[in-house]
């Protein structure tokens, strides 16, 4: 009995030696390079993924391969998984893919092999018709090997390529991320990064100095202030690792897992015919008075829960996502206290890449307009505002999932027909009841239609006031455009929540018939 005891208590050495090589794989670079990496307030590689998945379930991929490079003294450098981690895991019991770029080894540096693994769980995301995650944290390419390594980043950016409007990709910049690299998070669809550690640039400070004597520190260069705020490349800028990957949940809960699913849906608590009189006197009668339009949309939504996309950036309009009646919408949404919400050039491109976002994920479009028009000036003309403008009338346009709007308050000229209009093949529009929609404002109307009369009358201003309110109570309301069939209704704002919900219901089996076509040449 003894000698049996013995016997089941023995572990043979083939299990032995995997256990050795898992352990020296979760080592990466070994302890001294782990401690580093903590000292600079970052986590390692595999840390960030047992933190952003659910407990228990990552499964690694190639947790035994090596780099195949012997020049430059790389043959002795060899470590089990190379510089990044791969697997699959789950989201709320969701499955996603994983990749997280690990600094410990060689800096996280991509060559041959590096690029070889990030492939394999793009292409099995793909496949499998799953979310993919990347997290970001890297030196850059691995000069030791060359051209090989600029090679393994032209494979990845193809998967990102053939991945897009397939399956979401979430991409995480919690280190740096320089040169050819920044392309992979580019061309994935959300990019999020971690404040102070999180970087970005085409080349770094050290190399632009040289260049064009321009001095710029990192965070001023790249860090996610600077992207939050002003080029727009990320969507989240965070606090922490762990407050980024908590938003990279949220975010994934609003998000089905391919394209040819819906969005998760939740049974609501909110009542999907729920009242809020408040919203009758929300909106001032005056069109220059500023309100804030993220009242109205977080008072419309279920529970009040709307995540807002890009919030730092091109703040006159606000995207986001939300769930009325328990189905996930997306918001579009001017505010009026940030430049009396004009499109300008910025805007168009926040508003269009959101739209065909939604557009590719199945994922109905809600449209809050209050807007002037386009924002007029020599630098914006300049700058291509005819042609970024464009991208969002075409993002409209092209979008075949269901599309609702509601003037709240002014549509003016050509930023009235952008807005998800009956021209664009807007399903269902309605105003309130003050909405004036019209070529431009009542003032601008009469400026311009009774110049003579103005330039002649003894007292202008007088006149002026005179034809305003005229013109306004002929022209400027909504029920001009309601008897063309432009508008399908005008509500009252208390009934907002309700007459969306229930159109969202009429529309759920929309289906579009469109030109045969490879693809449209969006006015990129």
């Amino acid at each position: 009995m003894a000698g049996t005891r013995s016997r089941e208590r023995k572990v043979e050495p083939p299990l032995e030696r995997l256990e050795a090589m898992r352990g020296e794989a979760c080592l990466g670079g070994g302890k001294r390079r782990i401690e580093l990496q903590h000292a600079k307030g970052k986590l390692t590689a595999r840390e960030r993924i047992a933190s952003l998945l659910d407990t228990g379930t990552f499964h690694e991929l190639d947790a035994f391969v090596t780099h195949r490079a012997t020049e430059f003294g790389l043959e002795e450098r060899r470590t089990l998984g190379d510089s990044v981690v791969t697997g699959w895991g789950e989201v709320e019991g969701r499955l996603v893919y994983i990749f997280a770029q690990d600094f410990t080894v060689l800096g996280g540096s991509v060559g041959e092999v590096h690029g070889q693994k990030v492939c394999k769980v793009l292409d099995l995301a793909l496949e499998n018709g799953a979310p993919v995650i990347g997290i970001n944290d890297s030196g850059g390419a691995r000069i030791q090997e060359g051209v090989t390594s600029l090679n393994a980043y032209g494979e990845i950016f193809y998967r990102n390529t053939m991945a897009s409007g397939v399956i979401p990709q979430l991409s995480i910049i919690a280190g740096p991320c320089a040169g050819g690299a920044v392309y992979s998070p580019a061309l994935m669809d959300f990019v999020f990064m971690v404040e102070d550690t999180g970087y970005m640039f085409i080349t770094g400070p050290d190399v632009i100095r040289s260049v064009t004597k321009e001095e710029a520190s990192a965070a001023e260069l790249g860090g996610a202030d600077v992207h939050s705020r002003k080029s727009g490349v990320t969507h989240f800028a965070c606090q922490g690792e762990e407050e980024t990957f908590g938003l990279v949940r949220r975010l994934l809960s609003f998000l089905p897992s391919n394209n040819a699913e819906d969005p998760p849906y939740l049974t609501p608590l909110d009542p999907s015919d729920r009242v809020d009189p408040v919203l009758d006197t929300l909106v001032p009668h005056d069109p220059s008075e500023p309100y804030d339009m993220l009242e109205i949309v977080e008072r419309i939504v279920d529970a009040e829960v709307f995540l807002q996309v890009q919030e730092r950036f091109a703040p006159n309009l606000l995207v986001g996502f939300a769930r009325m009646g328990g189905h996930v919408v997306g918001i579009v949404a001017q505010q009026p206290p940030v430049l009396a919400g004009v499109l300008d050039i910025d805007a168009a491109d926040k508003g269009a890449r959101f739209i065909r976002f939604c557009d590719c994920f199945n994922i109905p479009l809600v449209t809050l307009v209050d807007t002037p028009g386009f924002l007029p000036g020599v630098e914006q003309e300049h700058g291509g505002i005819i042609r970024h403008g464009a991208k969002m009338i075409y993002a409209y346009a092209e979008a075949s999932v269901p599309k609702i709007s509601i003037v709240t308050r002014k549509a003016y000229g050509g930023a009235y027909i952008v807005m998800s209009s009956k021209a664009l093949r807007g399903d269902v529009c309605y105003a309130y009841p003050g909405a004036e929609i019209a070529v431009m404002g009542p003032r601008g109307a009469v400026s311009v239609v009774f110049r003579h009369e103005l330039e002649e009358a003894d007292d202008p201003e007088s006149v002026r006031e005179q034809l305003v309110r005229e013109y306004r109570e002929e022209f400027a309301h909504p029920y001009v455009a309601a008897k063309r069939g432009y508008l399908d209704d005008v509500i009252a704002p208390r009934d907002t929540r309700s007459r969306v919900i229930r159109s969202l219901e009429m529309l759920q089996n929309k289906r579009v018939h469109r030109p045969a076509k490879k693809h449209g040449s969006i006015p990129l």
